[in-house]
């Protein structure tokens, strides 16, 4: 059957356009005349929330569709590792001592960015935070190998523009940081953590939370920094107390260097799923 909705119906953005010129009266200057999905103020009400989340969800999911993109490779990692070039200027030693990851996560990005390439850059397009640090490593790398990645931004007190080498159609901003983290892992093939703070930190443990528990399948999930994320977390102590299983210490996987991830992603066959979990839904 020949879907013609679109023939029928006034489009919404002519008639957006027709409201707003229309004589000035005190009627038509009234906020309670505006149309509903052109009123900002009405939008950002708090009982628009559900509306608002729906929305967030909306945007990215039709653009990316759009754009054809079937999967991603997710990197998360540190805004504040700088690139080797700027270590120079880090605020610790540490961090300048993490620099080198910055040109992994670049020579990563590439390496995955040329494989995608093959698929028409519909699966395995790499997606960051669209920030700085580890992240801007991440797009800078798709460009390297020419081609787009996406950039998945959050409106914070002190936040950027987001890094100038996000493919500025596939550049998002987020409001809602449950959204956010949703698109990361909707289309997410793999996921790579780099080392971070707070933020990089949350996002590890929500991902591994969901794989864990069975709410998403299981993908490559590699850790870069072996010393980093033993030094920080004592996984082995969840074991032994526990408040993991052994089992759960093999749903990701340690590596160096970029050539080391991208051979575990390459060689990736999917393990059955595991049911020892207790309260898993099925």
């Amino acid at each position: 059957m020949n879907d013609d909705r679109h023939s029928r119906f006034t489009d919404a953005n002519a008639d957006k356009s027709r409201a707003e010129h229309v004589p000035q009266t005190p009627q038509s200057a009234s906020p309670a005349y505006r149309l509903a999905f052109a009123d900002g103020d009405f939008l950002c009400r708090e009982e628009l929330r559900p509306v608002r989340l729906q929305l967030e969800l909306l945007k990215p999911q039709l653009m990316l569709d759009e754009r054809g993109i079937e999967t991603t490779i997710v990197m998360f990692g540190g805004a504040r590792i700088p690139s080797p070039a700027n270590k120079g200027g880090a605020r610790t030693q540490t961090l300048a001592d993490l620099s080198h990851f910055y040109d992994e996560a670049r020579e990563f990005a590439r390496m995955m960015t040329e494989v995608s390439l093959q698929s028409g850059g519909r699966k395995n397009v790499i997606a960051t935070g669209g920030g700085p640090g580890v992240m801007e490593a991440g797009n800078r790398g798709a460009i390297d190998a020419g081609g787009a990645s996406i950039g998945l931004s959050i409106v914070l007190p002190h936040e950027q523009a987001p890094n100038g080498y996000v493919t500025p159609e596939l550049s998002f901003n987020f409001h809602y940081f449950a959204i956010r983290k949703m698109h990361f892992l909707m289309r997410a093939a793999a996921i790579t953590v780099f080392p971070g703070g707070f933020g990089t930190l949350d996002e590890l443990f929500e991902s591994l939370t969901l794989i864990q528990t069975g709410r998403m399948e299981r993908v490559p999930f590699i850790l870069f920094g072996r010393a980093f994320w033993e030094k920080i977390i004592n996984w082995e102590a969840l074991a032994d107390a526990g408040t993991i299983s052994e089992q759960d210490l093999q749903l990701f996987k340690f590596v160096e260097t970029a050539e080391e991830a991208a051979e575990i992603i390459q060689n990736w066959s999917p393990e059955p799923a595991r049911d020892s979990l207790p309260g898993r839904e099925r």
